[in-house]
């Protein structure tokens, strides 16, 4: 990706004000990683190997100071354990930072848990030595409705407005507790359509569950159960995924994190705050890969 398009990628992140757009073009402008590593990463604290506070002026690498620890003697530099390190082309950087928030997941929901299967069409694109013709971007699918070409995804999502989400073999009652088990606490009340992947899991789990047909137009069931915040951000993701004409499925949770973290983080964070989050730069990243 050239720097001009990933310019005009990161200027569709709608939830961003004008004002913070034009923050973010000028950040990212020129030398825009030099930047990003002296002014928001900071300085060289320890080795991101050992831990040691022991270090070495080292020469320099790709316009970088390198650093060597004189406990464990392998070399760093301030973007090593970050999504940006080892990457030569800095205009590469956006699936390396959306790693951050596809591993980290919120663990808990609690109370009143919706649920809501969407579907994307399965994508290959940028792959190579396909057997069939390459499809169009944005296609759509040769059969109408829910089919083998449909990748699921599981959007659950509480009242405090605590989201997960994850890519689905199939929407069965194994799949479903591989997903929900981890992060639903024992006394939520599940709320979703009535799949009999649902029933299932929630006689299989202990796990209260309380189904809303809403092909019979039943929207509430004693004014507190619906699923009406889940399928509100179903329709929100749907939306803001149109922008990328089709996604490859092998990067779909990638996109799928990325859209969680925009929902939880924007309307509270400021361009350099954001960069600085989504670079690991406050810590984050680097403490899921050490564990």
């Amino acid at each position: 990706m050239k720097n001009e398009d990933f310019q005009q990628w990161f200027g569709q992140a709608v939830d961003l004000t004008i004002h913070q757009k034009k923050q973010v073009f000028n950040v990212l402008s020129d030398n825009a990683h030099q930047e990003l590593t002296e002014d928001q990463l900071g300085e060289v604290k320890h080795c991101p190997h050992c831990a040691s506070s022991e270090y070495t002026h080292w020469g320099q690498s790709n316009d970088l100071p390198r650093y060597r620890c004189k406990i464990c003697l392998k070399t760093f530099n301030v973007l090593t354990g970050t999504p940006l390190a080892r990457l030569r082309h800095k205009s590469l950087w956006r699936h390396r930072f959306l790693l951050s928030p596809t591993i980290h997941k919120p663990k808990h929901l609690s109370g009143i848990v919706e649920a809501d299967e969407t579907f994307f069409l399965e994508s290959h694109k940028g792959e190579k030595g396909l057997s069939r013709e390459p499809c169009k971007r944005g296609g759509k699918a040769a059969k109408p409705g829910i089919s083998s070409e449909q990748i699921p995804v599981l959007i659950v999502r509480d009242r405090g407005g605590v989201t997960s989400e994850a890519v689905l073999p199939r929407v069965t009652s194994t799949a479903l507790a591989e997903v929900l088990t981890p992060i639903l606490d024992s006394d939520a009340i599940l709320c979703s359509d009535g799949h009999r992947g649902y029933q299932a899991y929630s006689r299989e789990s202990g796990i209260s569950h309380r189904p809303i047909n809403v092909s019979a137009g039943h929207r509430i069931v004693d004014k507190a159960f619906h699923v009406q915040n889940v399928n509100a951000y179903d329709s929100r993701l749907k939306l803001w995924m149109l922008r990328f004409h089709g996604i490859a499925t092998k990067y779909l949770d990638h996109y799928l994190g990325w859209r969680r973290w925009l929902d939880s983080h924007t309307k509270t964070m400021d361009p350099q705050q954001f960069l600085t989050e989504v670079a690991g730069a406050n810590g984050i990243y680097q403490q899921l890969m050490q564990t």
